[in-house]
């Protein structure tokens, strides 16, 4: 009987258990998609655009797949890869993600993944953008596609570290194939793209302590130009204008007299008169013209007013001499 009633009671108290619940639905933790805006890493203004983005938030911290615009035959999809770590308990009942130092045989194994059938060299020059140092590799497709394969760590020093403080890291990859775009345009993305987020607290701040102010501000004899440039290499003339280029005459022969009427041997010819004749100093002036001359055509008295010229040899005292006079 004892059994009977104990049983009863469960199977009563699973019936108002049924009733009181309110039939919700639970969607499992995992990836979701959010807008474009929620990014947590932005491509630089002018492209490549922002296809999707995946998020999926961990028990330490956040990581998203910005998903680009792929203009290639590669096989797969060009994207930005971020991940935020060391938000302890953010999202508690998700798991943590384990991460671990760059390594060479890791990098490989990515790049593999990420541009399959692209042979790739990583570059071995040190390189730093905004955020640090990174590293990328190249390569170009059977097709001719251009690939490269970045690969970036934040974290602040580990002197920092010590300080219980500064305990957050930030990993990103960014993949691109382009069919049109060269390696110099491709790798001009990783310098241009913004980490928009960030950890709650100054004690996940992965960027460390902020550097001090340059040395040479406020400090003379080190002058500060507007430009990398430099205005000292290019001066430019102010106030004033460069003297204008001297004109040089080419040397003429000696004149030499001629009978009246022609010009001088060695001399170009004077151009026709076209103005009223100025007498020469001892000349009397002329007071009317000839009679003839008002009769004449428009054109033949154009040409019959002028003003002669005289030679250079009947100026001055030299006027007076006989040849002159003529």
């Amino acid at each position: 009987m004892r059994l009977r009633k104990t049983i009863s009671l469960v199977a009563v108290a699973g019936m108002m258990a049924g009733c009181t619940s309110t039939g919700g639905v639970r969607q499992p933790s995992g990836p979701e998609t959010v807008a474009p805006e929620k990014a947590l890493v932005l491509p630089p203004p002018g492209g490549p655009s922002i296809v999707s983005v995946v998020e999926r938030k961990r028990g330490n911290g956040v990581e998203q797949t910005v998903s680009l615009f792929t203009s290639s035959s590669v096989p797969g999809q060009n994207f930005l890869k971020i991940q935020f770590f060391g938000a302890s308990g953010a999202n508690p009942g998700t798991g943590n993600a384990g991460f671990s130092m760059i390594n060479e045989s890791a990098i490989a194994r990515e790049m593999a993944h990420a541009a399959p059938g692209v042979p790739m060299a990583a570059s071995v020059t040190f390189l730093q953008n905004a955020y640090g140092p990174f590293g990328y590799a190249s390569g170009r497709s059977r097709a001719g596609d251009a690939c490269i394969f970045a690969w970036q760590q934040i974290r602040s020093s580990a002197a920092a570290n010590t300080q219980a403080r500064n305990f957050g890291m930030i990993q990103l990859r960014l993949r691109l194939c382009d069919a049109r775009a060269s390696e110099r345009q491709l790798l001009g993305i990783v310098y241009g793209y913004t980490i928009s987020g960030t950890f709650d607290g100054v004690i996940r701040n992965p960027y460390g302590a902020p550097p001090p102010a340059d040395a040479a501000l406020g400090r003379t004899g080190n002058p500060i130009y507007p430009d990398e440039g430099g205005y000292r290499a290019s001066p430019m003339p102010i106030g004033y204008e460069p003297a204008p280029a001297v004109v040089r005459r080419p040397r003429t022969a000696p004149l030499r007299s001629a009978p009246s009427g022609q010009p001088a041997q060695g001399a170009a010819p004077l151009p026709a008169p076209i103005g009223p004749r100025v007498p020469l100093p001892g000349e009397a002036p002329q007071t009317s013209a000839a009679p003839e001359a008002a009769g004449a055509p428009l054109v033949q008295s154009a040409r019959a007013i002028g003003v002669t010229v005289p030679s250079p040899d009947c100026l001055g005292d030299a006027a007076m001499t006989a040849v002159c006079r003529r």
